[in-house]
């Protein structure tokens, strides 16, 4: 079912603006030098987006941006609580690039078995929308802009693991490549790899795991989750968040569990790696996991990378090409410019940054937030 209307704003809001000037340590705990240059400033809109009036966002677990600079918001009515059930927004919401709210779709069908536990969305150069989830869910689904079913990939309950090729494990995020036109999963809750698919037919294609190593079933030692030295895990550890293709035809993996971004040609071959808070440990530093998603820049380049930090609640600003860490912005709380548990980002044409969050805990942050660039400034500047 379609929902077309426009009315009140998301949640109450403080007026004042927030500017993100740069000006932090790197996400290592240490102040990262380098090569002179620029970086971007951002400034948080505390009144986007708009949802009509009696709707309620449970856990924002994802956000996508179409060809339009419409902003597509996947939702988890299943996680409000059940005084709150009644007025539970659908799980897929579009607005406007202003935030004027669009329509909205989703949920449980006869035509198609819907995720329990919505995760990722992307809206691909077709105009299609792509869903997957993390619950006991092993399949994406592919519908058009209006919300009509086109395609499944993978069948709950039938996923053998990593080595399976039809079926998924609790597939966390997808992107379509458009000069392959190839769907790339980060299959990654249940299982731990990067598997690709053909975006129109959904023949399998390839797959691989960390450092291009064939996928293998199991957990990572827990050994590794306390690791401060070396290369880190020869697989994927869970869950594999999130996997996004540069316009130069290289794919960025957030190895959540790893607290680590890896890097890869087209073809699974490994090109180099970041970790991002590794000195984050549990239970001290939240569960101890940190990249949990990335944006790229929209100048032609691509120069930065957006690294969303889980754990220690920031987004951190890479030089795509070396990955470096140039600087990092947010603190963990609910005002507007601070994070709860950060999870996926997106940017539009105009380079403006958006995160969503799934605090399941306090601070209860159930929101998408859009961050203005505003403009570029010295990175010796503070």
């Amino acid at each position: 079912m379609r929902f077309q209307t426009r009315t009140a704003r998301l949640a109450p809001c403080v007026a004042a603006t927030l500017l993100v000037a740069f000006g932090c340590s790197g996400g290592d705990g240490e102040t990262t030098g380098g090569s002179a240059g620029q970086i971007p400033v951002f400034e948080v809109d505390p009144d986007w987006p708009t949802i009509p009036d009696g709707w309620v966002l449970g856990q924002v677990a994802s956000v996508a941006i179409d060809a339009r600079d419409h902003v597509w918001v996947l939702q988890r009515p299943g996680t409000l609580e059940p005084e709150e059930a009644s007025m539970a927004a659908p799980p897929v919401l579009e607005f406007d690039p202003e935030g004027n709210f669009q329509q909205a779709w989703g949920g449980p069908s006869p035509a198609y078995p819907w995720p329990a536990s919505e995760h990722g969305i992307f809206v691909d150069h077709k105009g299609f929308v792509w869903i997957g989830g993390n619950g006991p869910e092993d399949q994406v689904l592919k519908f058009t802009m209006g919300g009509d079913f086109v395609m499944q990939i993978g069948r709950p309950g039938e996923a053998t693991g990593n080595g399976d090729t039809e079926n998924l494990g609790r597939p966390a995020d997808t992107w379509v490549h458009p000069p392959t036109n190839e769907l790339f999963i980060a299959d990654g809750y249940g299982n731990r790899r990067v598997i690709v698919y053909d975006a129109d037919t959904g023949a399998f294609k390839r797959m691989w795991g960390a450092f291009g190593n064939e996928p293998t079933d199991g957990q990572a030692d827990p050994a590794w989750a306390t690791e401060q030295e070396g290369p880190g895990p020869p697989q994927f550890s869970q869950p594999v968040h999130a996997a996004r293709v540069s316009n130069d035809g290289l794919v960025y993996v957030s190895d959540r569990g790893g607290k680590r971004v890896q890097v890869f040609t087209l073809d699974g071959e490994y090109e180099s790696q970041v970790f991002i808070g590794r000195e984050c440990l549990a239970p001290a530093c939240g569960n101890g996991t940190t990249a949990a998603s990335t944006a790229f820049s929209t100048d032609p380049e691509q120069r930065f990378l957006y690294v969303g930090n889980r754990s220690q609640a920031r987004v951190m600003v890479l030089d795509r090409m070396t990955l470096e860490i140039l600087d990092s912005f947010g603190e963990w709380g609910s005002d507007p410019g601070d994070f709860g548990t950060l999870h996926h980002m997106a940017v539009d044409s105009g380079g403006n940054l958006y995160v969503t969050e799934v605090t399941p805990l306090e601070p209860v942050n159930r929101r998408v937030q859009k961050f203005e660039l505003v403009g570029m400034r010295p990175r010796s500047a503070r």
